[in-house]
């Protein structure tokens, strides 16, 4: 062996342990994109990985025991032996809210959705979409509380409309702000989310519909969707408070009713209306959290801008006219809070409707008020008592109710 072969041995010796050592060094792992917190969008807000929109997961869980219609033993709850006078509920919220700054402004897109079991469902529930929109800049597109909408009691209202105008629909908007709190609104919004009845009385037309030998029975008659309506609002919110005048017009549009082989129509159709005005001033200096609101409206047609009890747009006399039904309603409520544990709320209102002098008018009278406790943060357990009256005109059936349920929740 000479040298050189030694040396050449010895050379690619050195390489291979030299390789070996590389083979074994660590890699480098690939960077961990960390959750951040996002604190420009509020608390809650965290940067989803490798984006720059903001997401806040929320929801909240509500359990409920109901004792219903007790002040008239002769309904179908309490009075007969297959009414629930007695019921249960749970529901779960899902709440999320996603959010990015752009160059147009802040782009936000919402869901809100309650899953509902009630009484007897087992595990079967309900699903409602309450909330799906997207929001750019001042444009609204989505499900979300109609602009018309300003107060809608403070009490809960589980089980009871409160009498305010109240409804969740699918819109189109838009919200121009002028500073100083100042804003103006408007949108274009689902019609059939806000009808009422277009009555037919089969003792009327000499026909019936219902094929039960009873020609005293009132149908709806309402067509098909035609025209959405046409909300706007100005608005102002500052520290005292916030107050809002709000208008809105909706198409009142007859159609056809089949039974039995006999189809009755009306032609005919009408542009409803309804105007409202609404405050709520904060009352900080009797305690934090304390306010109290008003609310006033008058509707010709679209009466479910006044109060979501009433129940009549319009009346046909004949199979060629409708005659709109007006209506007009006040009321407020106040929350108070005794002390940081403990809080009141109630609201009462008082609505007319006159659906041309048929058994159909009516005067209605609401009332809910409730005592909560709220132990710890995000935790509401309580109790509410809420009461309806409604007064109908000659012929109608006039109905008392007055139900109470015992509540917890947990928003979080």
């Amino acid at each position: 062996m000479t040298v050189k072969t030694l040396i050449l041995g010895a050379a690619a010796g050195t390489l291979a342990v030299a390789g070996a050592h590389a083979a074994d060094l660590p890699i480098a792992p690939e960077p961990v994109d960390y959750v951040r917190v996002c604190d420009a969008q509020g608390t809650g807000f965290f940067y989803i990985p490798g984006t720059e929109t903001c997401l806040r997961v929320g929801g909240r869980v509500r359990a409920e025991f109901r004792v219903r219609d007790f002040a008239d033993t002769g309904n179908t709850n309490w009075g007969t032996r297959n009414g629930d006078a007695t019921t249960f509920r749970a529901r779960g919220y899902v709440r999320l809210d996603a959010r990015t700054e752009t160059e147009y402004g802040l782009l936000r897109t919402y869901v809100d959705t309650w899953i509902t079991s009630d009484s007897g469902a087992g595990i079967g529930a309900g699903v409602i979409l309450w909330d799906a929109f997207v929001q750019l800049g001042g444009f609204t597109a989505g499900r979300t509380g109609s602009f018309y909408d300003f107060y809608t009691g403070d009490a809960w209202g589980s089980l009871i409309d409160q009498g305010f105008a109240d409804q969740h629909t699918t819109l189109f908007g838009y919200t121009a702000a002028f500073g100083n709190g100042m804003s103006a609104s408007v949108s274009v919004e689902d019609g059939k989310q806000r009808r009422g009845n277009i009555s037919i009385s089969e003792a009327t037309f000499g026909v019936d519909l219902n094929a039960d030998a009873d020609t005293a029975d009132t149908l709806d008659i309402y067509g098909g969707h035609k025209m959405p309506d046409f909300v706007a609002n100005l608005r102002v919110d500052q520290g005292w408070g916030s107050a809002q005048i709000m208008g809105v017009l909706h198409q009142v549009y007859a159609g056809t009713i089949t039974s039995g082989g006999v189809t009755t129509r009306v032609d005919d159709s009408a542009m409803g209306w309804a105007v409202g005005a609404g405050v709520t001033f904060n009352l900080p200096m009797i305690a934090a959290g304390d306010s109290v609101s008003f609310q006033a409206a008058y509707a010709n047609g679209a009466v479910k801008y006044v109060s979501s009890n009433l129940g009549t747009d319009a009346v046909a006399l004949t199979a060629a006219s409708i005659d709109t039904a007006t209506a007009w309603g006040i009321g407020g409520g106040f929350t108070h809070f005794w002390t940081p544990a403990w809080s009141s709320s109630a609201s009462a209102s008082y609505a007319s409707l006159d659906a041309a002098g048929t058994s159909l008018d009516v005067d209605q009278i609401g009332a809910q008020a409730n005592l909560v406790w709220h132990p710890v943060g995000g935790l509401d357990i309580g109790v509410e008592v809420e009461y309806l009256n409604e007064n109908f005109g000659v012929g109608g059936t006039d109905d008392d109710d007055l139900v109470a349920l015992f509540r917890v929740q947990r928003t979080f």
